[in-house]
């Protein structure tokens, strides 16, 4: 195929979601380099990621330019091999075995505090917010943290297991606020210091060990977006621990990003720049590794309100970029940029869901109303 017919098939493709190479609407695109519209054909996201990061394309709103693209579900047509071969791999090895827990805090929340002190909100949740009847990014936050613990039941004195616990801010929340004790585990060694320095003698310990290690007993259990980080191979081991960690009255709440769709990988560029050995869960593979181990109470989906979260982190990185700039250079700015938008049009399109799930180990007993309540 030369490379006339390469631009002939992407510009159709593209025309079909309403995009127009060198058009005049924010969402279209400028083509820099001609060999662009091959990369983009053999490669799928990877080839249209890298050419991104390398100046081959521009465009004004990559947001809207993702969410047509997903929404005329141009990625199964240019990405359908590749895909393939990318669920076999995840299937035949565990992509996301112990020897490799650490690696996506090594390459991803390691890659510098002060750059997510910059893009997120004061108490440093990078994770979905939940903007009902919010303004602004620090009062979503606070919602969602309060909708968690609300569903929980949280009570002062209980001691509580937070699983991916990140910076520290929802075990410094749900101790100020509601009088408990947190436990928190994170597999990024910055995220460990930054969380023991913003809970000082606060009931909170936070360590530094991959899940499977976990062990002791616990009134409730929460783990807020660290999932996507086990891994379908391990979903059953996951569950049999916070089966095995959670008191007989307790509750675990999982908040997850999930797909419409089951798989056993992500796609090349998000695995080599952005999260390593990643992969979105779907309903399917939660429910069936969770049986016979967990009882479902409640199942919430507010998906739009992570397209929300990632335009303001987006608006925060680009307003602190000219403070961020010294520690990295133009490609990193080009791929996070790149990285937040891209995650923003797909969660817009709802190509990729928020969900919250509650469980109990074997059944919440009597007359039970999940508090939904953020207040």
């Amino acid at each position: 195929m030369n490379g006339s017919i390469y631009e002939t098939k992407l510009r159709e493709l593209l025309e079909s979601a309403g995009i127009i190479v060198n058009g005049t609407n924010p969402w279209d695109i400028r083509v820099l380099d001609r060999r662009f519209y091959k990369r983009v054909i053999t490669e799928s996201h990877l080839g249209i990621g890298e050419s991104y990061m390398d100046g081959w394309w521009e465009c004004d709103a990559l947001d809207e330019f993702f969410y047509r693209i997903l929404r005329a579900r141009l990625d199964h047509k240019v990405s359908q091999t590749t895909r393939i071969l990318s669920n076999l791999a995840g299937l035949i090895v565990n992509l996301q075995r112990p020897s490799r827990a650490f690696q996506v805090g090594e390459t991803h929340y390691n890659v510098g505090n002060e750059l997510y002190e910059a893009m997120l909100d004061r108490h440093m949740l990078y994770s979905c917010a939940y903007w009902k009847d919010a303004q602004d990014l620090d009062t979503a936050q606070e919602n969602k943290l309060r909708l968690i613990f609300n569903k929980l039941r949280l009570e002062p004195g209980m001691h509580v297991l937070d699983i991916g616990c990140g910076w520290g801010g929802a075990a410094r929340f749900a101790a100020e606020h509601y009088g408990v004790s947190v436990t928190g585990v994170t597999v990024s060694s910055e995220q460990q210091k930054k969380a023991e320095e913003l809970n000082g003698e606060l009931p909170v310990d936070i360590r530094l060990i991959d899940y499977r290690d976990l062990g002791g007993h616990y009134d409730r259990i929460y783990s807020i977006g660290m999932f996507e980080h086990v891994g379908v191979k391990n979903y059953r081991r996951f569950f049999e621990i916070t089966r095995n960690c959670l008191k007989k009255d307790g509750l675990f709440l999982l908040h997850t990003i999930g797909s419409r769709r089951s798989s056993a990988n992500t796609d090349k560029w998000t695995h080599k720049y952005i999260f390593p050995n990643s992969m979105l869960p779907s309903a399917r593979q939660i429910c069936a590794a969770s049986e016979g181990r967990h009882v479902i109470e409640d199942w919430h989906a507010f998906g739009n309100d992570y397209y929300r979260t990632l335009k303001a982190w987006h608006a925060n990185f680009e307003r602190h970029w000219p403070d961020l700039r010294h520690n990295y250079d133009e490609r990193f700015y080009r791929m996070w940029k790149y990285y937040l938008l891209s995650a923003a049009g797909s969660f817009r399109a709802r190509n990729v869901q928020l969900w919250q799930v509650l469980f109990s180990n074997d059944g919440v007993t009597g007359d039970y109303y999940v508090d939904r309540s953020w207040q």
